[in-house]
């Protein structure tokens, strides 16, 4: 039963499939694997293990009775705690959530549950979305399954832990400014920004509404994009959810080539910063792209030096407005209603317990910068560099097909090495906010090995919005290649938990 967690999640769908293996022997050999690691981890904010099992055994009686069986029916799923699930707990990893059990299903919900994938339960995040560790959740920090002393990213880390922990072979993140892409770069895993409104955020607890993304998180690039295309697709609950069919993804991670195409290496993601191991092995990625038959030229950007004072202007903006709904008279924590006090003072009573010192921070330069006089010079001047980049990647995909930077500057750092220093973890996503900020979708993936410390490294490639095949048609090709080259996937090289 142990040997089922090491498989990927096409894997054990193919065999559930088949009979050779049940639905509920899968799932209990994740939740063994969760009870077994998770406390040394903290990947998980509550187990649903009575949920979990209930839906392995439904698609267990759809496969006895014949009834035919979607590509990922009976595999396991982390999913990150921002997404409402029906009579289990929703936190946002914020205490002003604590308890909070939701009436209704997201639409990521609803789809994964239709398509018969067994939710484990709920993974840790950093508070409402804002971090790039884990460390700003109520509820405590998860750790990299590589070395438990290093964050596993963020805001996305505890969905990225349960892979690289291998407590399950799918995972769902969202990614506002990077946040499914640098935790998996962090954690040697998978992990996919779809194009904007290519998955719905109904259901999805808003931080900032013009940059939110729900992605698929996994092991491989195949299981990836076999996500991607169950919880993809128009969903009219969602005003930005984009009406047309999901680019055929899995195909594209079926035929992986990189022949041909036109790959563009941004000249701006590079220098001061940049940590000597991750650039080589991006060096090197490149490189292989080349003996793949991919044409490679230098593309530069320059707007994206603005990108990351942009966004953080218009996601505290955004955010500022979002979370104003966490009042204390609806739902959620409430503080002080002793009778006695005003409902203006229960808010301001239970905003300042329920909300965290990073939640609190940018909703204060998020009104700040919305406010009567100052609103032209920031949040305005932010949404024109927010043109800018949009036009920079315009001017470059007319010259190549995709793009690729690292994912991000550095390997994991230490827990609470920059708990103090907010820009230094804001830095954390400077290759990845661009791609936020415009739209577009991007993919990581593993490529190797920092040598000054041994922690995973990510490339992260960048395509067109609506072009979403194209991350998986590069991405399965390189993953392939590097498989060859080291004789094994990247995660086998992580220590044992």
């Amino acid at each position: 039963m142990s040997d089922l967690i090491r498989l990927t999640a096409a894997e054990l769908a193919a065999r559930v499939a088949d009979g050779s293996v049940s639905a509920v022997e899968v799932t209990e050999a994740h939740l063994a694997r969760v009870d077994a690691v998770d406390e040394k981890v903290h990947a998980f904010l509550h187990v649903d293990r009575e949920g979990a099992l209930a839906q392995a055994r439904a698609v267990d009686d759809r496969r006895a009775a014949g009834e035919p069986l979607g590509p990922l029916a009976g595999v396991p799923l982390a999913l990150k705690d921002i997404f409402t699930t029906e009579g289990v707990p929703t936190t946002a990893g914020s205490r002003i959530l604590e308890g909070w059990i939701p009436p209704y299903d997201a639409t990521v919900t609803r789809r994964l549950k239709e398509a018969g994938v067994v939710i484990l339960g709920k993974t840790n995040m950093d508070e409402f979305a804002m971090g790039s560790s884990t460390e700003n959740s109520a509820y405590g920090p998860t750790g990299n399954p590589w070395d438990l002393t290093r964050v596993p990213g963020g805001s996305g880390g505890g969905s990225s832990a349960a892979l690289a922990a291998f407590q399950a072979p799918l995972a769902i993140g969202t990614d506002t400014g990077g946040s499914v892409r640098q935790p998996a770069a962090v954690t040697g895993t998978v992990g996919v920004k779809p194009t904007y409104g290519g998955v719905s955020r109904y259901g999805m607890i808003a931080f900032s509404s013009s940059l939110d993304q729900a992605g698929p998180c996994a092991r491989t690039v195949l299981d990836a994009a076999l996500l991607h295309e169950v919880i993809g697709g128009h969903d009219p609950l969602d005003s930005t959810s984009i009406d047309a069919p999901v680019p055929p993804v899995v195909e594209a991670a079926r035929n992986g080539t990189a022949r041909g195409l036109r790959v563009g290496v941004i000249r701006e993601f590079g220098g001061e910063g940049f940590q000597d191991g991750v650039m080589r092995r991006f060096g090197e990625a490149v490189e292989l792209l080349t003996t793949l038959g991919a044409e490679v030229t230098e593309v530069s950007c320059p707007s994206f030096e603005s990108a990351l004072a942009a966004y953080y202007l218009i996601a505290p903006s955004e955010c500022s407005s979002n979370l104003a709904r966490f009042d204390a008279m609806r739902y959620g924590l409430r503080i002080g209603d002793d009778g006695a006090r005003a409902a203006d003072e229960v808010t301001s009573l239970t905003r300042e317990a329920g909300f965290g010192a990073e939640v609190k921070r940018r909703i204060m330069l998020g009104t700040y910068a919305l406010s009567s006089g100052y609103y032209d010079a920031y949040y305005g001047s932010a949404q024109k560099a927010r043109t800018l980049v949009v036009r920079d990647f315009a001017r470059a995909f007319s010259q190549v097909d995709v793009l690729v930077a690292p994912t991000t500057p550095t390997t994991a750092f230490a827990i609470g090495e920059r708990a103090d220093d907010p820009m230094a973890m804001y830095r954390a996503d400077l290759c990845t906010i661009p791609v936020s900020l415009a739209g577009n979708a991007a993919l990581s993936l593993p490529c190797g090995l920092a040598p000054e410390d041994g922690l995973p490294v990510g490339l992260q490639i960048i395509a067109p919005a609506m072009a979403d095949d194209r991350l998986y048609r590069v991405g399965a090709a390189v993953e392939t290649a590097f498989a060859a080259r080291w004789g094994h996937s990247l995660l086998e090289e992580a220590p044992a938990l």
